[in-house]
């Protein structure tokens, strides 16, 4: 009897052990730590949006200029055929999920009847002073499950406040409050830091109206020079630095200082501040329509979307509707070009069917942090990651099939919602070095400059990192537009 009991002790500690050790076996390994500083929920989904649209209207359309004198008389705006919905459908067709309009531009002029001011669109002929195009702007957007952005030009050469820091200050955060109260949800907020050299001085009370908005929409963007939600790139081509960082200090930055262009376009990499920035840009040479004038073609598009997009920013298109109150016939053909050759080159990953191989990876082949993760559809929170030891030059390949991979463009993206980390990293085909970079944030796209090439092994190289990298996506493309040194 006592044989049979140990006996029995014995198989029942042997199958505690067993559980014991298939139980430590299935917990997962804990993500790394992050890297600070962080995005929030909102500018997380501000970067996924990719491309945004910016919609500059007002006096300026019709008296063919850029910066109105704010002596416009307000007669001259009657923009009969004036239909936002098609504003917003040419924004929805070209793959748009946020469309900003000028609400007022540096001309004063407001494109909806603010109680605070007679210089206005109920002024105006247009639908005998009753119009709001604020309001039908929000509507065709609501319609379409499109998110709204407002722009409320700072400087403002009409309004005689101008030049009186206390009055002025008040007829501006009156302005947002109407904006912000009664047009339901805003998910951007544009501050435009210009001002001309022969402006009055004044000091905007910037604080007061940060804490404005914020007050009364918690979940907007707050863009400006300095942010503080999203930062400008420091120039209108629609260009980021080859170096580009979505973090910076921002003690460093203020609003309307051109000595910080240089800093704005590339971030600073020991910056305190998650402040990504933005890349605006018109599709034509103006920011408001001119007869004379006709849209970038499809080149040039494509060449802004590398430099912006490609280079972990956000693109901010503008297509200023015309003096009839639409946009372009050929705007929107050139828009509708610009949607497809993107779909084209991107809609297909040719790394899709690859083997996935690295230096090593956080928590052994089941820890959850393979290099499988950079080929599903989850570009942020799930990723590769090496193990704590392989900090120094950790690799990650795309091994093609037989047939091998043929392709000129390489798509990098990091898992920011841990922060962005790549300092320097390189790209190989079959043990040949075809493009190499700094920074990658939300993503990076290289177009190769020697054009298509035909490899079986594709090995992405980190060789500088503030932490370990980690990828949370890869893409292989063949961009048939992309032609270099005259192929």
């Amino acid at each position: 009897m006592f044989k049979q009991w140990c006996t029995l002790c014995k198989s029942t500690l042997f199958l505690l052990f067993n559980f014991a050790i298939s139980s430590l076996a299935i917990v997962p390994t804990t993500p790394p730590l992050p890297i600070l500083p962080l995005p929030a929920f909102s500018q997380l989904k501000w970067q996924q949006r990719e491309i945004i649209m910016f919609f500059h209207f007002g006096v300026n359309t019709f008296s063919n200029s850029e910066w109105g004198t704010g002596k416009e008389n307000p007669a001259i705006f009657n923009p009969v055929g004036l239909d936002a919905n098609q504003w917003v459908n040419t924004a929805v067709e070209a793959g748009v999920s946020l469309v900003i309009l000028t609400a007022k531009h540096h001309d004063g002029f407001c494109l909806w009847p603010s109680k605070y001011t007679n210089h206005s669109v109920k002024s105006s002929p247009w639908k005998n002073g009753e119009g709001d195009v604020v309001q039908e702007f929000v509507n065709a957007a609501k319609a379409r499950g499109v998110d709204v952005g407002i722009y409320l030009s700072p400087w403002d050469r009409h309004d005689k406040r101008y030049g009186n820091d206390l009055q002025y200050n008040e007829y501006y955060l009156a302005q947002l409050q109407e904006l912000l109260n009664h047009y339901g949800g805003v998910r951007e907020i544009w501050f435009d830091g210009a001002k001309g050299t022969n402006a009055p001085n004044i000091s905007y009370y910037f604080s007061d109206w940060f804490y404005m908005v914020k007050e009364l929409q918690s979940s907007i963007n707050i863009f400006s020079d300095a942010g503080p939600d999203v930062r400008w790139v420091g120039n209108e081509k629609g260009f980021a630095g080859s170096t580009c960082w979505s973090t910076v200090n921002r003690t460093s930055l203020s609003i309307g200082n051109a000595s910080i262009e240089n800093l704005l376009n590339t971030g600073d990499p020991r910056g305190t501040d998650w402040v990504p920035p933005e890349c605006d840009v018109s599709i034509r040479p103006g920011w408001f329509w001119h007869k004379s004038e006709s849209p970038k073609n499809l080149s040039q598009l494509l060449e802004i979307y590398y430099n912006s997009v490609g280079r972990n920013c956000l693109l901010l298109l503008n297509v200023p509707p015309n003096t009839t109150g639409l946009i372009s016939d050929t705007d929107v053909h050139r828009l509708k070009e610009f949607r497809s050759a993107i779909d084209t080159i991107f809609s297909t990953n040719l790394a899709e069917k690859s083997i996935v191989k690295a230096s090593s990876q956080r928590g052994g082949k089941v820890g959850g942090f393979g290099p499988e993760n950079v080929l599903d559809s989850d570009h942020i929170w799930t990723y590769w990651a090496p193990r704590d030891v392989d900090v120094k030059d950790p690799w990650i390949e795309i091994r093609g099939t037989s047939e091998g991979l043929r392709f000129n463009v390489v798509r990098i993206q990091e898992a920011i919602g841990l922060g962005q980390r790549i300092k320097r990293h390189e790209i190989y085909v079959d043990g040949k070095m075809v493009a190499n970079g700094t920074t990658v944030g939300y993503k990076r796209l290289h177009r190769l400059d020697v054009g298509i090439v035909h490899g079986q092994v594709v090995r992405i190289r980190i060789r500088e990192s503030k932490a370990l990298p980690l990828i949370s996506s890869i893409g292989l493309h063949l961009d048939p537009f992309w032609q270099p040194n005259g192929q």
